[in-house]
C-alpha cells in the first residue's frame, strides 16, 4: 500500500475517533439534561401535590399551632387551599406563627390566643374562625402537655389530672363546642393528635401515653356518633418526631441513638411529614374513612 493511502486510513481512523467522542460526549449531555429534567419534574410534581388546592373554600381551625407538628399542620392546610386559624396559650407566638406564615405567602391565615382548658378561649376560637372566615369545616385538635416524667404509677394525682384535663377533656369538648358551626356547614372533619406512644406506652411518659391512648378510644366513639352527619373523625399516632416538645427523647446523642434504634426505618421523624398525612385526612381523597387511627412511626411497633 502507498504511503498517502495509509495516511488516509489513519486520517479517517482519527476523524471517526472524534466523531465517536464528539457522539458519546453529545449522548453523556443528553443523559445528563433528562436526569435534570426528570429530578425538576419530581421536584415540581411534590410541589404540586403539596399545593393541590383539595382544601380550596374549607375553614380550618388547629390548636397548639404555633410550633412543631401543630405549625406543620396548619402550614400544609393553608397550602392545600384551606383558611386557617392558628391558636397557642402564648399571644407572642401566636403573632409570630402568623407573620411567618404570611411572609411565606400564606394569605389566608389567623390567629388568637387559646387555652384549651379554658371554656371561654375554646368558644372565643371558633367565634373568631367564624367572623374571620365564614365558618368552619375543619378541627385538629393538637394540645397536649406533659409535666411530668416516669412511669404511669408513679404520676403525682396534680399532674395526672393537669395532663387529662388538657390533652383529654379538652379536645372532648372542643369537639362538643365545634359541632354547631360543622352542622351548619352540613358536615367536617375531626383529627385528634395522639402518639405511639398511645399504642406503645413510653415508660419514662406514662400518664401522657395513657391519656394518648384514651384519645384513641375517643376517635372509635365519637367517629359513630358523628357519622350519619357526615363529620369524619380520625386520629393522627405520630411517632418520636424532631419537636421542642419531644426534645427530653432525642436531644442527647445516647436518648437519639436509643430513640432511633426502635425505628426500623432508622431514623426520627420531622413535623412536616404529619402535615400531609392531616390533609389526607381532611380531604375528599379520605371522604369513606372515619373512625380511624393512622400510625406514623417509622415501622415501630404500635399494637395494643
Amino acid at each position: 500500500m502507498s504511503q498517502n493511502f495509509m495516511e488516509k486510513i489513519q486520517d479517517s481512523g482519527t476523524c471517526f475517533f472524534a466523531l465517536s467522542t464528539n457522539i458519546h460526549v453529545s449522548m453523556y449531555q443528553m443523559f445528563k439534561h433528562l436526569a435534570q429534567v426528570l429530578v425538576s419534574s419530581k421536584h415540581n410534581m411534590m410541589s404540586t401535590s403539596v399545593n393541590a388546592s383539595r382544601l380550596i373554600g374549607k375553614v380550618a381551625v388547629v390548636t397548639a399551632s404555633t410550633e412543631g407538628i401543630g405549625f406543620a399542620i396548619a402550614k400544609r392546610l393553608s397550602a392545600e387551599g384551606a383558611s386557617v386559624v392558628i391558636s397557642s396559650r402564648k399571644e407572642s407566638n401566636v403573632k409570630k406563627a402568623v407573620d411567618t406564615l404570611q411572609k411565606e405567602g400564606h394569605k389566608h391565615i389567623s390567629g388568637v390566643v387559646c387555652h384549651v382548658s379554658k371554656k371561654e378561649d375554646r368558644l372565643n376560637l371558633f367565634d373568631h374562625a367564624e367572623k374571620q372566615f365564614g365558618g368552619i369545616d375543619i378541627l385538629v385538635s393538637n394540645a397536649a402537655v406533659n409535666p411530668v416524667t416516669g412511669p404511669v404509677i408513679e404520676c403525682p394525682e396534680n399532674a395526672w389530672d393537669k395532663i387529662f384535663d388538657v390533652n383529654v377533656k379538652s379536645t372532648f369538648l372542643l369537639t362538643q363546642e365545634v359541632l354547631p358551626y360543622m352542622r351548619k356547614r352540613k358536615g367536617g372533619s375531626i383529627v385528634y393528635v395522639s402518639s405511639i406512644g398511645g399504642l406503645a406506652p413510653f415508660k419514662l411518659l406514662g400518664a401522657y401515653s395513657v391519656s394518648k391512648t384514651a384519645l384513641l378510644g375517643l376517635t372509635k366513639a365519637v367517629a359513630q356518633d358523628l357519622a350519619d352527619e357526615n363529620i369524619r373523625v380520625n386520629c393522627l399516632a405520630p411517632g418520636i418526631t424532631k419537636t421542642k416538645f419531644a426534645a427530653a427523647l432525642y436531644e442527647t446523642e445516647e436518648a437519639h441513638e436509643m430513640a432511633v434504634s426502635v425505628v426500623p426505618m432508622g431514623r426520627l421523624a420531622v413535623p412536616d411529614e404529619m402535615g400531609g398525612i392531616v390533609a389526607f385526612l381532611c380531604s375528599n381523597d379520605a371522604s369513606y374513612i372515619t373512625g380511624e387511627v393512622l400510625v406514623a412511626a417509622g415501622g415501630m411497633q404500635s399494637r395494643l
